[in-house]
């Protein structure tokens, strides 16, 4: 089912589950003040989706007075690296949020090793020599309990020697790794004697090759939010079975009790979240990177011209469930049209243009009028339109042969020129030798007050700027592309019309504009923002989103 709930926003809703458990835990006085914690693996670039979490993280420290540390959880040197820090540390900061403190699962592998130490000597961790494939054939299966590994009764004597040793790199990757001793028959079989820690002889991004023992997430996160004094712990759906592994460290090791809660992610319709796939669309350049507009990574809906106040009003909208739901991407459209509406400077471009002569305008006459800059902004103010004999048009305003109701120019048919009042009649047209249109030749009226059904926008063909405009839409085809099947291969689903580039005309104004931050409406076609390959000599704007969801209109043809 796919949800398209818009009354999240309301001040006056109700409180989430989450909401209830923090105001309860106020009350009874469990917790003074809340911290909370965003914890991404610096592995890649954070998508919409990790939006929704830093915005509930952030968002409910905000609401109850409390702070958000951004931790990264650094444990997987393979992987890893300061580009994806930086990156993220970005993405939070565009977002609007601030954290109490930069931290790292790093910071703390000199007590996790302690705490390590600690639970072999309780009798909870052992060391273990069997291999990968070993250990995952005898874990059982959901009907069938585990095996005990031959290794699991050694003494805490050899354990403790065999972990130091493990850290001083006297064993090979993969040689030994430590254990948790829980239960190996157990019904959640991440209970099953889950690994610890495993050897990674590698460089670390910030403690270089000081480890070459890496502590699994599993272990490292519950601690971490334990040194940390997390009050709640807030997780993705998926990670509901890890919840009694994470209380299980923390009771063994009577630390901090840090609790998790789960909530559903975020599934978008036409869009695939896993990282796996989008780094697959990045290296076979089916895009031309992370932050491609329309990959649905955070720096790439960044460049595409979306707003943080668009995606937060977003994420509230999607609200806090318990159970996964699928969001219709246009309800994202929706909120960035309503804010792209009240901020954009509106300014008139020609996409697909074709040139309109007014045969009875004088030659080297030109008027000039204001028009205002953004109606839902007075403090906007205004810029000045100039109208000359020869003018751009779009090619799909007019039709040589309209259907009934068809309000725009076609021989015979009249329009108002936008601003200027002006109506327009077309008395001829100009073909190429293919029979294309290449001129259109109209009588304008200088009677104002004239009622017609149609007006049309226009750029003014002596003082209009060539401009490349990127015509971005949906990456996928395909609205339900979390249930393809394993054995098609989601890339077959890509959308071909996912980017037109083309030129445009523009008036000058838009680019005489100092800041190329200000969202533009092209009047009639769209929000555009300035793209960062532009440069001094050739300016370039991609569509943000269209006026109206096109889509659904193709969508009930179909």
């Amino acid at each position: 089912m796919i949800d398209t709930t818009t009354n999240a926003c309301n001040p006056e809703r109700s409180l989430n589950f989450i909401e209830e458990i923090i105001e309860a835990d106020l009350a009874a006085g469990k917790h003074k003040t809340i911290l909370t914690r965003f914890p991404p693996e610096p592995n890649g670039y954070l998508h919409i989706g990790h939006a929704k979490s830093i915005c509930l993280n952030f968002g409910l420290a905000q609401k109850y007075g409390g702070a958000t540390n951004l931790r990264f959880d650094d444990t997987n040197p393979v992987k890893e690296d300061t580009e994806y820090v930086d990156s993220i540390k970005e993405d939070v900061k565009w977002l609007g949020f601030s954290w109490a403190n930069e931290l790292y699962a790093s910071d703390y592998f000199e007590q996790l090793y302690s705490w390590a130490i600690a639970l072999i000597k309780k009798g909870f961790a052992y060391v273990d020599d069997q291999t990968q494939e070993e250990i995952r054939a005898t874990r059982g299966t959901v009907t069938a309990p585990g095996v005990d590994s031959p290794y699991r009764n050694r003494s805490v004597e050899e354990n403790v020697d065999l972990f130091t040793r493990m850290r001083n790199g006297e064993f090979a990757d993969g040689e030994k790794v430590l254990r948790a001793k829980i239960d190996m028959a157990h019904t959640n079989m991440l209970m099953r004697d889950p690994i610890m820690y495993r050897i990674l002889h590698t460089n670390h991004h910030r403690t270089g090759n000081r480890w070459c023992i890496y502590p699994m997430y599993d272990y490292a996160h519950g601690e971490c939010d334990s040194i940390e004094k997390i009050t709640h712990s807030i997780c993705t759906l998926e990670f509901d079975v890890h919840r009694p592994l994470y209380d299980w460290f923390i009771e063994k090791l009577e630390i901090f009790p840090s609790h998790q809660y789960e909530f559903a992610r975020l599934r978008l319709t036409y869009t695939v979240m896993s990282k796996r796939k989008l780094l697959e669309l990045v290296k076979g350049s089916y895009v031309t990177g992370w932050d491609d507009p329309r990959m649905p990574t955070i720096c790439g809906i960044r460049r595409r011209g979306y707003t943080p106040e668009s995606i937060r009003a977003f994420a509230d909208k999607v609200g806090v469930a318990k159970r996964d739901n699928l969001i219709d991407l246009s309800l994202l459209e929706w909120c960035i049209r309503e804010d792209l509406n009240k901020r954009s400077l509106r300014r008139m471009a020609v996409l697909n243009p074709v040139k309109l002569v007014i045969t009875n305008y004088p030659a080297g006459k030109t008027e000039t009028t204001e028009a205002i800059n953004n109606p839902e902004d007075e403090s906007a103010g205004k810029r000045m339109l100039t109208l000359s004999r020869e003018l751009y048009i779009e090619r799909d305003d007019f039709m040589e042969n309209p259907p009934k109701k068809f309000f725009r120019l076609a021989p015979g048919q009249e329009v108002r020129l936008k601003y200027f009042g002006y109506i327009i009649k077309c008395e001829n047209v100009v073909k190429d030798a293919k029979g294309k249109i290449t001129e259109i030749h109209c009588t304008y009226d200088a009677d104002k007050s004239r009622s017609v059904k149609g007006t049309i926008h226009w750029v003014a063909a002596a003082d209009c700027k060539p401009v490349e405009v990127r015509l971005f839409d949906r990456l996928f085809v395909e609205p339900f592309m979390d249930a393809i099947p394993e054995e098609k291969d989601y890339k077959e689903y890509l959308n071909p019309d996912s980017l037109q580039t083309i030129t445009g005309y523009v008036e000058p104004a838009l680019l005489n504009e100092k800041s190329g931050n200000i969202p533009v409406q092209f009047e009639r076609l769209g929000y555009f923002a300035v793209d960062s390959d532009s440069s001094a000599d050739k300016m370039i704007f991609n569509r943000t989103v269209t006026l109206k969801d096109t889509w659904a209109k193709i969508e009930k043809k179909q």
